[in-house]
């Protein structure tokens, strides 16, 4: 290994391990003395004497004794979700579905408004990350319509860089949010039109120069798109499951999850990792999900500096659907999938031969998963 490589795996561990400690930032990493120590299998004790608090106060000892599987490496603390803006949580189903009104054609018009801001935000607990968002969240609103809708998105820059909004999906050159095409200065303003189409689940983000700087730093989020029942009279129920409003898609518990990842020393490498920006945001409050009910994950990799991020599901598999462009699935049956930055799909999955339990979720790149990319869910009969 080089030197050069080997001084960047060692600043990514010593940032969390301790680097951050003046900002704040405290993390608890399992000694390799206490792994070595532990021989009691996957469910022993927590390793180092951690006890995990959950967000909302209530113990989580039973969370704790499970992430021991991967170490028990989790940072200690809460973020302030109140100071943030956003809440990890509440991202997960926050659907911004604009404002509908009518053409003079009858079609439907589906108007959204999006706000470029600077903002600084905790990643981590005491660790803070100055940010370029969308709404001022990282990611930005999920944004969601009706195939074959017009689209309109008012974009106004408020930050203090050169910024846009290009869409993955169809439209006209001079709507793509590159140089000449809608890219804007600070204090500017700039108006999407385009049609809902395809279906499926998309991506935007910032395509100012350099690029890979303005993704890094927050400039993405969600764009799903409804496939429309009367298109797909051959998959109407399938159209239908997926079409919010409808009772059928009311059934299907539906999760956004974007992931991402932070360079905090801005040397070319993240030191942070996460789904929805808030490392271990699930693992200290673990999604719950009602075994009789279906779930459907919209999945998102926009991380930046790393080629290749990775989704696994314990104890259960998942049919999967890549792009989220047909309604029958391109994979059947998988318990993990492999995302280039920007690919996404849709995952559809049920605990209804289950137990109710911990599930764990989490990269396959077990750094990944170390660096705060690991969630659980908290699989019960109902809601409490």
């Amino acid at each position: 290994m080089s030197d050069t490589l080997l001084d960047r795996k060692l600043d990514r561990r010593l940032l969390l391990a301790g680097g951050l400690a003046a900002a704040g930032g405290t993390i608890a990493l399992a000694s390799n003395a206490a792994g070595q120590a532990s021989q009691g299998g996957a469910h022993s004790m927590p390793m180092g004497g951690s006890t995990m608090a959950a967000t909302d106060g209530t113990s989580s000892s039973d969370a704790s004794a499970h992430l021991v599987a991967h170490g028990n490496m989790i940072t200690v603390g809460a973020v302030d979700d109140t100071r943030n803006g956003f809440d990890p949580v509440a991202i997960l189903s926050d659907w911004d579905v604009g404002t509908v009104s009518k053409l003079p054609d009858g079609r439907t018009l589906r108007t959204f408004e999006v706000n470029a801001e600077d903002k600084e935000i905790e990643i981590a607990p005491g660790i803070f990350f100055p940010a370029w968002t969308y709404n001022g969240r990282v990611p930005g609103p999920a944004l969601r319509a009706v195939e074959g809708e017009a689209l309109r998105i008012i974009f106004r820059n408020y930050g203090s860089h050169p910024h846009s909004m290009h869409f993955h999906g169809i439209h006209a050159a001079r709507m793509d949010g590159v140089p000449g095409a809608g890219l804007i200065q600070p204090g500017e303003e700039f108006v999407y039109e385009f049609d809902a189409k395809p279906f499926g689940c998309h991506l935007y983000h910032c395509h100012a120069l350099p690029l890979k700087r303005h993704i890094h730093k927050g400039m993405y989020g969600a764009f799903v798109i409804d496939p429309d029942p009367a298109r797909h009279p051959d998959q109407v129920a399938a159209a239908r499951s997926r079409l919010l409003g409808t009772p059928e898609n009311a059934d299907w518990q539906e999760l956004v999850m974007v992931m991402n990842a932070f360079d905090t020393n801005f040397d070319g490498a993240n030191e942070v990792y996460a789904v929805n920006t808030v490392a271990h945001a699930y693992a200290k409050k673990p999604i719950q999900i009602v075994k009789s009910r279906p779930v459907r994950v919209y999945l998102i990799n926009i991380v930046e500096f790393d080629p290749i991020n990775s989704f696994h599901l314990h104890g259960n598999f998942f049919d999967y659907y890549n792009q989220g462009t047909t309604l029958t699935p391109t994979l059947k049956t998988v318990d993990l999938i492999t995302q280039c930055q920007a690919e996404r799909g849709i995952l559809e999955f049920h605990f209804r031969e289950h137990e109710p339990g911990l599930y764990m979720f989490h990269a396959h790149q077990s750094e990944f998963t170390e660096l705060g990319w690991v969630g659980m869910f908290d699989v019960v009969e109902a809601l409490s």
